[in-house]
């Protein structure tokens, strides 16, 4: 007769709910928000657009922040940085993954949006995305580009690598953790709209299961960032 694995202990699954929530984004971006505020930095210009050194600041502080924070509860729980967050694979190959799987996530991004379009019309509530109001040349460009690889691809694939990882253990499995953390992802991308919000969330899932597919952060990272990058340039060409 199998035995019945143990469930986890209730205290080991409050303290990882409260990392999980600790580490969505929203609260550590919170304070590094009201941190900003208070050293006189504000999140719009003059002009009602958003200031490019105000999100350039907000997305690498929260970045050191919450990297940090997950490194931290990791080595409390005794657990090794390495194997949870990048796998036991080499990275090499992870790395060249990333590469077709920058092209996939363009294609679903593309395919969800139009099929939102086509069948929700009303979601598609901004005519223009308004991160593009705060690239206005090359200098900008390099600055919002390190910003959607430091805080986009390398942050918010670690950041899903732990959240996926502590459902998987503690807070009811790998496919509650994917929907949950997807609908997360893309509910905090609502800024850009909601038929983008929904298309980022798809795109959580997808990123999300290729961690747990492979174990390892790299090649979603090189996807997300991939991914991020092409978007920057097509904002940089066309949505001037």
């Amino acid at each position: 007769m199998l035995e019945t694995p143990e469930k986890p202990p209730i205290t080991g699954r409050i303290v990882a709910l409260f990392e999980v929530l600790l580490c969505s984004d929203y609260p550590t971006q919170l304070a590094v928000g009201a941190g900003l505020y208070l050293l006189g930095f504000r999140p719009t210009t003059a002009s009602g657009a958003l200031s490019l050194r105000y999100v350039v600041l907000l997305s690498l502080i929260d970045t050191v922040l919450l990297v940090g924070l997950i490194v931290v509860f990791l080595r409390s729980h005794r657990e090794r940085v390495r194997p949870v967050l990048f796998g036991a694979r080499s990275w090499v190959p992870e790395a060249k993954l990333g590469l077709p799987l920058a092209v996939g996530a363009l294609v679903l991004a593309v395919a969800a949006i139009g099929v939102v379009r086509i069948l929700a019309p009303s979601l598609h509530n901004l005519e223009r995305n308004p991160l593009q109001d705060v690239i206005r040349g090359p200098r900008d460009l390099f600055l919002f580009g390190l910003v959607v690889v430091v805080a986009g691809g390398i942050r918010e694939e670690i950041q899903r690598a732990f959240i996926l990882h502590r459902f998987d253990v503690w807070l009811g499995g790998p496919t509650v953790g994917l929907i949950v953390s997807s609908v997360s992802f893309g509910l905090g991308h609502r800024l850009q709209g909601n038929d983008v919000a929904i298309a980022t969330g798809m795109l959580g899932f997808y990123w999300g299961a290729w961690y747990l597919r492979r174990r390892s952060s790299i090649a979603p990272m090189i996807s997300h960032a991939g991914f991020n990058l092409i978007e920057l340039l097509q904002f940089f060409a066309f949505g001037r």
